[in-house]
């Protein structure tokens, strides 16, 4: 209901924020078209659009170009102090997480040398690609990975199946800005904020077993840290960059 003197795009919001609230436009959906919302509500494309702009103000829907106008997503947490895969972390947050493999190949890894697995891969959450990575393993360990089901098997899992246990990993996060070839993947445009993960991970024997790079769409995951007298070690570094040390 318009309220006296209340502007309409306000009451526009409000009403489909309502919707939006009470599961009328789940999470992950797609509103209707800008036209058909403006058609409905009985105002000009410039009115919808205020109301639009209202909404993604305060965080309910992502207006993605070329797609559309969709519900924002349930926040996804990046735990700091896990030593699990991302993806098996946010299937214990009960979100439900799709894998993508790009690539899965030998070549030569900047940390590793020759021999190595480069693994590339994007996951989706409602729907939506939200995180790119690409991770690095070493030889002996690549060929023997190589013939995995990286759809449906976390990196960590395969390491310790072919008994690699995995025992502390050193991260660096920091905001950066989207760029190729991550956009090609996560479908924003080029200066869409992100975080920027790099993180090596060492097994019991202190050797580096894999080196991974992941891009993360900044308004897809918040970051979590749990803090205690010990287990978590925090550095910053100026204003921009955070340097993390999982123990």
């Amino acid at each position: 209901m318009v309220r006296d003197g209340e502007p309409r795009y306000r009451a526009i919001a409000a009403d489909l924020a309502a919707k939006i609230h009470a599961g009328h436009y789940p999470a992950g959906a797609a509103l209707p078209a800008q036209r058909e919302l403006s058609n409905a509500y009985g105002v000009t494309l410039m009115t919808l659009r205020q109301a639009l702009r209202e909404l993604s103000d305060e965080g309910l829907i992502v207006q993605q170009a070329g797609r559309g106008t969709f519900v924002s997503p349930p926040h996804l947490a990046y735990r700091l102090g896990s030593l699990r895969s991302l993806a098996d972390d946010l299937r214990e947050q009960g979100h439900a997480v799709r894998t993508v493999v790009v690539a899965a190949e030998l070549g030569t890894s900047p940390e590793f040398g020759p021999g190595s697995l480069r693994l590339e891969r994007v996951r989706e959450f409602a729907g939506r690609p939200s995180v790119h990575q690409e991770s690095w393993v070493p030889p002996p360990h690549a060929e023997t990975l190589l013939g995995v089901d990286f759809t449906a098997v976390a990196l960590y899992a395969a390491l310790a199946d072919i008994g690699v246990a995995v025992a502390r990993a050193s991260e660096t996060i920091r905001p950066s800005a989207l760029r190729f070839p991550s956009q090609r993947y996560l479908h924003e445009p080029a200066g869409t904020p992100v975080f920027v993960s790099e993180r090596v991970t060492y097994a019991l024997d202190g050797t580096a077993v894999v080196a991974d790079r992941a891009v993360i769409l900044g308004d897809a995951m918040e970051i979590r840290a749990e803090r205690a007298a010990s287990g978590l070690s925090m550095t910053w570094s100026g204003t921009t960059e955070s340097n993390v040390t999982a123990q």
